[in-house]
């Protein structure tokens, strides 16, 4: 409803994409958000445009997911459109309703672009049309030649019904490829899985799903943003009319993305055929892209039409030994799976007539539930303040020189914001810093927190005018090393800012939730050092709390556990130096170079005052 041909949106989740609707939107953390709410300007580098060019027209029976899929399959893992925008342009955009645009566009967050943007036409006009905006349309398309930085080329007729097996979306492979090669590629995700759940108590299989030569999934989800939208639910429905899943172990649950899509759906008997089909239907809700809601059973294989099949974002608790799997797969390869009772299958294979019954929007939900203060707001409410809605505490201001512990190493090649800090049992503590940052890594190095409060007590006692050393003895060997280096003999301890620091080959891959970088300072977090950053809303995340968006472009000389040196990193923040050296503490102290690149003056700013509430408090 706030969006319009030509018009920005920033929204506080990762999926937020209006592109198909003409519409530029970025999904940042919540502190670039409140930049906005106090009326500053909204500050990126130039951004590469990737051009999307669609061709042809869907197979009967593929669906938006199977087309994003095929996309984010062939661009995550080279980051060909990392930070870019995507623009979807060609002739086969005329042979996809504007629902079938908005469930392929929603889902370019996956391949880590900063946003998308389509081309808008007759149908884009009778969409708003039919919301009763129509003043929100304009045409958009590129001139007679348009330059790009890359491009993507899709058939879409060439599209097959596709699956992301646990536990990335990038990690795609038709249907048809899986079902005939199923021991070698399950196999293979099994080992993976072995791998990046090690340390824990958990145990993950697929193979054993295997019966009679088929995949025998246990759970079926079609819900959100990506797949809870009216066209695929009406498609699933067409699928489902008359039938049943069965009585047996799998389970099939439907959210519709919103209250008017639930609507109309229960006036034109969607909502009733899939109930008689053995399905639960449930309201809008986004629970089951974070974990609250339908977790599945453990070492459980669930396919869902939603977002995102990271490790434990459906709920599963590896460090208590509890873990399941999410495939990502279309509403339409969903339902047909249902149809045999939960045996893989392919939408493409079975006979149906997709009825597509036409959407009436009833906006009187909107009218009667939803308040609407834009340009009216009463300054004399009073905001209601509940026992876990706490303040941050105080973040003090970068200091002269840094001593950083490095608290965690994760090798892994991509490290998500659910993995920084988790979603679901999180949501509770959302507004309550120091609770939520207990969960800070809690699912992928679970000595985390205890490491990171050990090093905070003498960052603590430096605060308070106490001797840091006195509260974290080790710091007396760290020092006295620092002091033998020339041109340290006078370091000061109790002038010397004192954190911890994570390292991670590739960190925040995601979700835009600022907790992923808020906790860690919350926890006496200086700093990141990363290869690089998965995506710039992670980064921006680092910056606005105040920590140092550190990459290493030599050889890792340092370790867990080991104390790094930066000196004169303030003086470095305000004069724009990009490597700056630092120490590695040791028996034999080891020198190295980190990177600090691409800042803005603001950002820098930021970083010297300590976060951003320091910056504005100023």
């Amino acid at each position: 409803m706030m969006s319009g041909c030509g018009r920005m949106i920033l929204g506080s989740d990762s999926h937020t994409r209006y592109g198909a609707l003409g519409t530029m939107a970025i999904g940042e953390g919540g502190g670039e958000l409140a930049k906005q709410l106090l009326r500053k300007t909204y500050d990126v580098n130039r951004p590469g445009v990737v051009a999307v060019y669609l061709t042809g027209a869907p197979t009967k029976g593929v669906g938006p997911q199977d087309v994003a899929l095929a996309i984010i399959g062939a661009v995550f893992k080279n980051g060909y459109v990392k930070n870019k925008v995507m623009e979807f342009v060609g002739d086969g955009i005329e042979n996809l309703s504007v629902e079938y645009r908005n469930g392929i566009d929603v889902m370019t967050t996956e391949t880590t672009c900063l946003s998308s943007i389509w081309e808008t036409d007759h149908a884009v006009e009778e969409y708003f049309d039919i919301h009763g905006r129509k003043e929100a349309y304009k045409e958009l398309k590129p001139g007679n030649v348009a330059y790009y930085d890359g491009a993507i080329i899709v058939d879409l007729s060439k599209v097959k019904p596709m699956i992301a097996l646990p536990f990335h979306p990038s990690n795609t492979y038709t249907i048809e490829d899986l079902n005939a090669n199923l021991d070698e590629i399950l196999a293979k995700v099994e080992k993976e899985a072995a791998e990046k759940f090690a340390s824990s108590k958990a145990h993950f299989t697929l193979r054993d799903k295997i019966i009679n030569g088929r995949l025998q999934v246990q759970q079926g989800v079609i819900a959100g943003c990506a797949g809870g939208t009216y066209d695929n639910i009406c498609d699933a429905a067409d699928i489902l009319r008359g039938s049943t899943i069965g009585s047996g172990e799998y389970a099939l649950s439907v959210y519709p993305s919103s209250q008017p899509t639930f609507m109309s759906l229960l006036k034109n008997g969607s909502i009733a055929d899939l109930m008689a089909a053995g399905a639960t239907i449930r309201t809008a809700f986004c629970g089951p892209c974070f974990g609250a809601g339908d977790v599945p059973p453990n070492n459980g294989l669930s396919i869902r039409h939603s977002t995102r099949n990271f490790p434990n974002r459906e709920g599963s608790k590896p460090s208590d030994g509890q873990l399941s799997g999410v495939a990502l797969m279309d509403a339409r390869s969903i339902a047909a799976t249902s149809l045999n009772g939960g045996k893989l299958t392919a939408a493409t294979d079975i006979d149906v007539n997709f009825t597509k019954p036409k959407y009436f929007f009833d906006k009187s939900i909107y009218e009667t539930r939803c308040y609407n203060g834009v340009g009216k707001a009463d300054k004399e409410a009073e905001l209601k303040f509940g026992p876990n809605i706490t303040d941050w505490p105080e973040m003090s201001n970068l200091t002269d020189n840094l001593v950083l512990k490095v608290v965690a190493e994760i090798d892994d090649a991509v490290t998500t914001t659910d993995e920084l800090i988790p979603s679901g049992e999180t949501s509770s503590y959302r507004s309550n810093p120091l609770r939520l940052a207990e969960f800070t890594l809690s699912r992928r190095v679970p000595e985390y927190v205890g490491r990171a409060k050990e090093v905070q007590k003498a960052e603590a006692a430096r605060l308070a005018g106490n001797n840091p050393v006195e509260a974290l003895p080790e710091l007396e060997t760290v020092f006295e090393k620092i002091k033998a280096v020339a041109g340290f003999e006078n370091i000061d301890p109790k002038a010397t800012g004192i954190g911890s620091t994570i390292y991670a080959n590739k960190p925040g891959d995601g979700s835009a939730r600022e907790q992923a970088a808020s906790c860690q300072k919350v926890l006496g977090g200086w700093a990141n050092i990363a290869r690089e950053y998965a995506t710039k809303r992670y980064r921006s995340n680092l910056i606005n709390w105040g920590m140092l968006p550190f990459t290493l472009d030599e050889e890792q000389v340092f370790t867990n556990g080991d104390y790094i040196f930066v000196p004169g990193i303030r003086e470095a923040v305000a004069n724009k130096v990009a490597s700056i050296k630092a120490y590695v503490i040791r028996e034999t102290t080891k020198t190295f170079n980190l990177t600090l690149s691409d800042l803005t003056d603001d950002e820098r700013a930021i970083i010297l005052a300590g976060c951003l509430i320091n910056y504005y408090r100023d």
